[in-house]
């Protein structure tokens, strides 16, 4: 098989989620371990970092890796979902696997695939967890693709657990309050493993606070540990600067970021919390710290956070999805400079527009569409339900002729953003 064959295997084959949602979601780790235990227990063959939460879990493990990367770890990076080629999943230093050790993998383990017939996710987990053991890394940092409890990579046992934040997303599957998301995201939290949370959060800190005493496992708040100052005059070219402040001693230490996303501060507090943790076992300095978060988009490849595609208009995309990482994208697109703004927007067919529609504003030019894929919502319903809003636009078929539309209607001096869903994002980049 070619590459583009085994892909479209696996599409065909395999339940995914980010082609059909809900249906392909298992509700245990049967198969999982079923393939765990056929590839000889890779995951056990070095040590990890595990990545859950609601917004800025992709963030933070993208971080955390090219921290590893710049002390000199050979790191493995495990991320889902991809934008533009599925091997953006499995990266080691930032390299992604080659086409053909993901033809050799499916080609040599076809018989146990089409025998246990595992989800997309499933087979893929299987697959990274055993091409990081095959390239003997140091090290790999592991992003959880939903909820946590009974997510794929929840087999590792890993050296630290990271929780970020906790939002609304996913709620037909983890449930349908913050606590029970919560309770969802827990279960990453192993005996005697530190857990570190990224955001204090009334409704959930006492039920990761449980968790954690119920598995003997230290406990720590990185927003009590750390405080990110992230200069609001952002330069999208050359990046924004941040100091971040140790609350108990007052030590600074300032760096660059080219992540312009204001929601990265959480983040980044995040990652100088996790290598507080983390340095008692890998030997980084703060010097490490600072080139990995600068040095992310190089190092590790990671798209689509608040990303500049343009200059003359400016024009800007950003995969936050939920109403959270929605409300900090917004936020940020109604103080940047611009004369006019236009939205290129689209959503999956199970998103719950009451929830975020209302965040968007009215004055803005929209440009409703659609990604190609199965989950999309059609751009004329999507358009139908946005008025309801007071949201006012075309409807276009497809995402580049959207995006060609609102190219030739805006001003140097406009704003195009570029959001709503990860996969209009995808089409984009």
């Amino acid at each position: 098989m070619t590459y583009a064959q085994t892909i479209e295997f696996l599409f065909s084959q395999l339940p995914a989620y980010h082609r059909i949602g809900k249906a392909a979601y298992k509700n245990n780790l049967n198969n999982t371990i079923i393939l765990d235990n056929y590839f000889k227990n890779p995951h056990q063959k070095y040590p990890t970092v595990h990545v859950a939460g609601t917004n800025g879990k992709g963030s933070v493990t993208h971080m955390i890796a090219s921290v590893l990367q710049e002390a000199g770890y050979k790191t493995g990076l495990y991320t889902s979902p991809h934008l533009k080629d599925f091997r953006e999943r499995i990266k080691v230093n930032g390299e992604m696997i080659s086409e053909n050790d993901v033809v050799g993998f499916v080609k040599k383990n076809k018989d146990i695939i089409e025998s246990v017939r595992p989800s997309f996710f499933e087979m893929t987990v299987a697959m990274a967890f055993n091409y990081f053991a095959e390239c003997e890394v140091d090290v790999a940092a592991i992003e959880v693709g939903l909820g946590g409890r009974l997510d794929s990579t929840n087999i590792i046992k890993p050296e630290l657990s990271v929780i970020t934040n906790i939002g609304h997303d996913h709620m037909d599957l983890l449930g349908d309050t913050f606590e029970k998301i919560a309770v969802e995201k827990a279960g990453i939290i192993k005996k005697n493993i530190p857990v570190l949370i990224s955001e204090t959060q009334p409704e959930t800190k006492d039920i990761f606070i449980k968790k954690a005493e119920e598995c003997n496992s230290p406990i720590l708040f990185a927003d009590k540990i750390f405080l990110c100052n992230l200069d609001k005059n952002e330069n999208l070219t050359n990046g924004r600067r941040y100091t971040i402040t140790y609350t108990s001693t007052g030590k600074q230490i300032g760096g660059l970021t080219m992540l312009g996303g204001d929601y990265q501060s959480k983040n980044l507090q995040a990652v100088f919390a996790a290598f507080s943790l983390l340095k008692k076992i890998f030997a980084v300095s703060d010097e490490n710290i600072t080139d990995g978060i600068v040095n992310v988009v190089k190092n590790t490849g990671l798209l689509g956070r608040w990303q500049l595609l343009n200059t003359f208009p400016l024009t800007i995309c950003d995969t936050g999805h939920n109403k959270e990482g929605l409300e900090y994208v917004l936020d940020q697109i109604k103080r940047t400079p611009k004369s006019a703004l236009h939205i290129i927007l689209g959503f999956v067919n199970d998103k719950d527009l009451g929830s975020v529609l209302p965040l968007f504003p009215t004055d803005a030019i929209y440009y409703f569409t659609k990604a190609s894929v199965p989950r999309a919502l059609n751009e004329v319903n999507l358009k139908a339900e946005a008025a309801r809003y007071g949201l006012k636009g075309q409807s276009f078929a497809d995402v580049m002729t959207a995006l060609a539309s609102a190219r030739m209607n805006a001003k140097e001096s406009d704003l195009i953003f570029i959001g709503g869903s990860t996969f209009v994002v995808a089409e984009v980049i």
